[in-house]
């Protein structure tokens, strides 16, 4: 099949691109404009396992610029990753960029593959548009975001039901995604980091937050699993992990691999984030075969040992 994945550069749209070629069956285009100032900084280091890739071609545009008509030319399926990340940095003046992203450059790409002969448009969401919970969160939950970022992110699923009529959609509401790659404004690679150099931890909170935490790999498993699924056009479907934890619990075990002791220093509250996640994947379960293997454990020990050698 013919895929296009935008944010392809990013922390999971570079997994999702390493995955689906991996497969063998899969040509993909990647898409990015290497808006973050992060992305900038490091480039295409997310891909250089694939880059040179035969069967992929990377196209450096915002996607409110591109040419999606040319773009979209024979392709089979695309995952919307793309998009302004981070629940703290939504509010203020810089709410713009998520606009101009995650709102109005979604539009368009709905707009142009209205006018396409997908098979499936995959938007990538995520569990922010749930707002505070109790217990598992099912599909249905009532949706009641917190930040502005939840607010964006929930508009574009709004934007593709409008656009339904015309684009096969489905949608995918991750739960706190880590692992190799993962940006540096999340507090895993954050605490990994300060704990390496030896620096203090800085928490929000005060680490009774737990948080429903997927591993990279189980992500992406599920994510391109869709597209080879069948009766999954029109639903949303939560893609949760397979250890839920306390933030304070997961320093604990940073501490374990790292063989370090933290120095903890609380650095502001909560804003705009629940105090719990927990997803209900039974959706997932029964249209994907979707199950999580990574225990937080092993997946931690992953990350520190990437961005151990990432940091030489």
């Amino acid at each position: 099949m013919k895929i296009v994945v935008t944010g392809a550069a990013g922390f999971i749209g570079s997994h999702l691109c390493e995955h689906l070629l991996a497969s063998g069956d899969h040509e993909v285009i990647g898409v990015d404009a290497f808006v973050r100032e992060e992305l900038q900084v490091i480039g295409t280091k997310n891909m250089e396992g694939f880059y040179n890739h035969p069967n992929f071609q990377m196209i450096t545009a915002n996607i409110l610029n591109i040419d999606w008509h040319k773009t979209l030319e024979e392709v089979d399926i695309v995952f919307h990753l793309a998009g302004i990340p981070g629940v703290r940095s939504s509010w203020g003046a810089d709410f713009r960029n998520y606009a101009d992203t995650n709102i109005l450059g979604t539009q368009r790409l709905l707009e142009a593959c209205s006018q396409s002969s997908l098979q499936k448009f995959v938007f990538v969401s995520t569990s922010s548009v749930y707002g505070e919970t109790t217990g598992k969160v099912s599909e249905d939950r009532k949706l009641a975001p917190l930040a502005p970022y939840g607010v964006s992110k929930l508009t574009g699923e709004h934007l593709c039901r409008v656009y339904s009529e015309k684009v096969p959609i489905v949608i995918l509401r991750y739960f706190t995604v880590y692992g190799p790659r993962q940006r540096s404004d999340m507090a895993f690679h954050r605490f990994i980091r300060q704990l390496l150099n030896n620096d203090s931890i800085t928490l929000i909170g005060d680490g009774s937050q737990s948080r429903d935490f997927t591993y990279i790999s189980d992500c992406v498993e599920a994510t391109a699993a869709i597209v080879n699924a069948p009766s999954v056009i029109g639903e949303t479907i939560n893609i949760g992990g397979k250890e839920r934890s306390t933030i304070t619990n997961v320093i604990r075990n940073l501490e374990l691999l790292t063989g370090k002791k933290a120095d903890i220093i609380q650095s502001g509250n909560m804003h705009g984030e629940p105090m719990h996640t927990w997803a209900d994947i039974s959706k997932a379960s029964k249209l994907l075969k979707y199950e999580p293997k990574i225990s937080l454990m092993t997946g931690l020990a992953r990350e520190v040992e990437y961005f151990s050698h990432y940091y030489k």
